[in-house]
């Protein structure tokens, strides 16, 4: 599943650099285009997956603020 990430990290970039190469010679329209939908891209795939690899196997309640967890943090200070 890190292979996927990585190799969508490099396409979107490469799309962006290319993106950005057709603004620059006066195509400004596809440009614009092929950037808009790099974004769109890196937003709705990219991050999704890479939050499921990050999230997976990880209980939601260590990271939220209970009373539990809270008196935790307080008796770790003292």
């Amino acid at each position: 599943m890190n292979t996927i990430i990585k190799i969508l990290a490099i396409i979107i970039l490469i799309a962006v650099g290319t993106g950005f190469y057709f603004r620059m010679n006066d195509n400004m329209i596809l440009g614009d285009r092929i950037i808009g939908i790099t974004v769109l891209a890196s937003a709705f795939i990219l991050m999704p997956i890479f939050l499921y690899v990050r999230w997976k196997g990880k209980n939601l309640k260590d990271y939220t603020f209970t009373k539990e967890n809270l008196d935790k943090m307080r008796d770790k200070d003292l």
